[in-house]
């Protein structure tokens, strides 16, 4: 048994007010709306994964699919405003894919973040990223971010590489050893999830 199932004991469904079991509603979201775009794949084989742990709902929820404009932009469509807000506001924790452009994590992921507030709050989230370094420096800089959203990041953090578990930087085919390191990620953000969920119930 691993530390966080010690801590937070080995049930990770929440009981809801007429006693049942309410399942963790966890989204897994594409931190890119770029052309041509590898998250996708990242994001259907973090589900996969995921959905053999039977712990939780997993979603994966495509920032695109909500066309954000830029955040006080005058003029801009604010239509998909209010189906982010609802969505994520459902969930109970996250997982991001995050690619690592110039050093960061994408404008587009950076807007949608800023588009919400109390919906982030007291939640818990894990990050996935890509890049030539494993985009590691994105996921610091998201780390950032999460703090002052009130979201708590956890430790486990797999890296994929652009030359280790990626064919001619598109077609993703991630070394075995990195599944493992997503259970792990999972773990925690599970754990986390569960006592958090306690905290916005209060």
């Amino acid at each position: 048994m691993g530390f966080f199932s010690k801590l937070f004991g080995s049930n990770n469904k929440t009981t809801d007010k007429n006693g049942g079991k309410e399942m963790l509603k966890i989204g897994i979201i594409l931190g890119s709306t770029r052309e041509g775009r590898v998250s996708p794949q990242v994001g259907q084989w973090v589900k996969q994964i995921a959905d053999k742990r039977g712990d939780a709902t997993y979603e994966i929820i495509d920032i695109a699919d909500f066309k954000l404009p830029l955040l006080g932009e005058p003029g801009g469509d604010a239509s998909g405003v209010s189906g982010w807000s609802s969505k994520i506001n459902e969930c109970d924790g996250f997982v991001f894919i995050v690619q690592e452009y110039n050093h960061s994590i994408t404008g587009a992921l950076k807007n949608a973040l800023d588009f919400l507030r109390e919906e982030w709050n007291n939640k818990a989230a894990g990050i996935v990223s890509y890049g030539s370094v494993g985009g590691a420096r994105a996921a610091e800089h998201l780390r950032g971010i999460c703090g002052e959203l009130l979201i708590a990041d956890v430790r486990v953090h797999p890296a994929l590489s652009l030359f280790t578990d990626f064919e001619n930087g598109t077609d993703f085919k991630p070394k075995e050893v990195q599944a493992q390191s997503v259970n792990d990620m999972l773990d925690q953000v599970i754990s986390w999830s569960t006592a958090l969920k306690t905290v916005r119930n209060k």
